[in-house]
């Protein structure tokens, strides 16, 4: 455990306030995430040497491993919560374990442009049109405020897209008054609109004042009449009411964690260390992730003056590696990257009137910006480096500085050496690596969990009355995607050949259904 003046001199200027904390190792690394009501009092305990002793030999464990820390500051404990999840998904640190699965917090999705609109819970949010509210933290809460609002407003809260007579005959929902049953015509299309529009507006927050001064004199009637049951009933929501709508920031991926990290200074210092001219303001790094030997996906993540560029971002599919093999699939990524780039860059000289030679075109590459980086990365040691080097020869960029990151020991490789470089742990040059390292090893295990996800919505169809393999086949060809079949219509659906009209009502009855 670090008693170090540095690690005194945070604890002191670490504010009483609710955040996030990230412990970190003598790498850099981050090995925990936690959150806090007040971060000065939860972030001191770890370096206590009286709690040490009182302490299982997890948390004795990770007490002894840290040697710095750094902490976000957020306004209340859901924020808290939220960015501790998303945090946690980001860095993978090896000492958290309740919310290193998939798990994300409750959506609450509306489609109003649907004949009968309701809410419906949901952990992903897709782009389908729909509004999305949330994330919401206390499900509790979440869950008693829809059924106030359902019950409020006489919204529907039976499945189906679009219900009829048949569906009413097994619902009772309108007969103890809490629906206003439109699928039987009821209520017309546009007054339940108007209601669900209603509803919606609470969720946005508006009005909020109004419906607690509601409850609230509704709360006060009940007590002089003696019917404590329903005040009780009514400070239960209120109090509901108040923990779903407290507002809460969503914290983009682009988040940045407040360091003492200095990026002009660090950028200098690295390129001292590399024996580069000049600092490299611009670098690329990337990645490759393995799901299986069928999924091989690749990152290539941009840094300018030391702090992200997601726009300039790239993520691929491995097309011509059989297997897994990192080092082909290194090869391919770079190759396609910087072939390109320089397609791109010949363009722009014949378009100015220069020569087209290779040497002309990497020549003009600065002069136009054609995006080459001052720097390469690629996370691994010799194997992917030498893959990764042969390729930019083959493109010309004989001497185009490169270096591989191996993380086991985060040594850096150069171009035909033996001998690695060992940047002291301690010094910005080599956290700077490592904070674009990890950040393409983020954006490509993103990449491979959203394929995932979309080969999971596709096996809906797998599931699907008769949808055989072929059928199934034809569908995702025609469509490109599940959602994109679901909004189609029994016209589309019925000329894919082996499927009629009643095939594609089936169909799209199984997908609407399927929350």
């Amino acid at each position: 455990m670090s008693s170090s003046s540095h690690i005194k001199q945070k604890l002191r200027e670490t504010p009483h306030k609710p955040g996030v904390y990230l412990h970190k190792d003598q790498t850099g690394g981050i090995i925990y995430v936690g959150k806090a009501k007040d971060l000065k009092k939860r972030v001191s305990q770890y370096f206590m040497a009286s709690r040490k002793m009182k302490s299982d030999r997890k948390t004795r464990a990770l007490m002894e491993t840290i040697a710095d820390f750094d902490y976000h500051i957020v306004r209340n404990e859901e924020e808290a919560l939220i960015l501790e999840s998303k945090f946690i998904k980001r860095y993978r640190p090896r000492y958290n374990i309740s919310l290193r699965d998939d798990k994300r917090f409750k959506l609450v999705k509306v489609q109003l442009s649907s004949p009968c609109p309701r809410f419906i819970v949901t952990r992903l949010k897709n782009n389908d049109g729909a509004q999305y509210f949330g994330p919401f933290v206390h499900n509790g809460a979440l869950s008693e405020t829809l059924t106030y609002l359902n019950d409020r407003f006489g919204l529907r809260t039976c499945s189906g897209a679009n219900p009829g007579e048949k569906e009413y005959k097994h619902c009772h929902a309108d007969v103890i008054k809490n629906c206003s049953a439109p699928c039987v015509g009821k209520i017309s299309p546009a007054d339940y609109l108007e209601k669900v529009k209603s509803a919606v507006s609470i969720l946005e927050g508006k009005g909020k004042r109004e419906v607690a001064a509601e409850i609230e004199k509704e709360m006060q009637s009940a007590a002089k009449e003696l019917d404590f049951e329903k005040a009780a009933k009514l400070r239960d929501v209120m109090e509901n009411l108040e923990k779903t709508l407290r507002p809460t920031r969503q914290f983009r991926n682009s988040i940045m964690i407040p360091s003492t990290v200095q990026p002009k200074d660090d950028l200098a210092e690295l390129g001292d260390f590399l024996g580069l001219p000049e600092p490299p303001r611009i670098m690329e790094c990337f990645d490759i992730s393995n799901v299986s030997s069928n999924h091989i996906v690749a990152s290539m993540v941009r840094f300018q003056d030391g702090s992200p560029d997601n726009n300039k971002y790239r993520r691929y599919r491995i097309k011509t590696v059989k297997g897994q093999d990192d080092f082909a699939s290194m090869a391919e990524v770079v190759r396609r990257r910087y072939s390109r780039l320089l397609q791109e860059a010949a363009k722009k000289a014949k378009e100015m009137g220069v020569e087209e030679s290779q040497e002309s075109v990497i020549d003009l590459s600065n002069r136009v910006k054609a995006n080459l980086p001052d720097l390469i990365i690629v996370d691994g040691g010799k194997g992917q480096l030498s893959s990764a080097v042969r390729e930019l020869k083959r493109l010309g960029l004989h001497s185009h500085p490169i270096i591989g990151l191996a993380k086991r020991e985060e040594e850096v490789f150069f171009p035909g050496e033996s001998e690695s470089l060992k940047i002291p742990h301690d010094r910005g040059a080599l956290k700077l690596l490592q904070r674009i390292r990890d950040e393409a090893h983020r954006f490509a295990n993103n990449y491979n969990e959203l394929l995932l996800r979309k080969r999971i919505k596709e096996s809906l169809l797998d599931d699907c009355p008769g949808v055989s393999p072929r059928k199934k086949e034809l569908l995702l060809k025609k469509f490109g995607s599940v959602l994109r079949v679901k909004k189609a219509t029994v016209e589309q659906i019925s000329t894919i050949h082996g499927i009629s009209d009643k095939g594609a009502v089936t169909i799209l009855d199984y997908l609407n259904n399927e929350k």
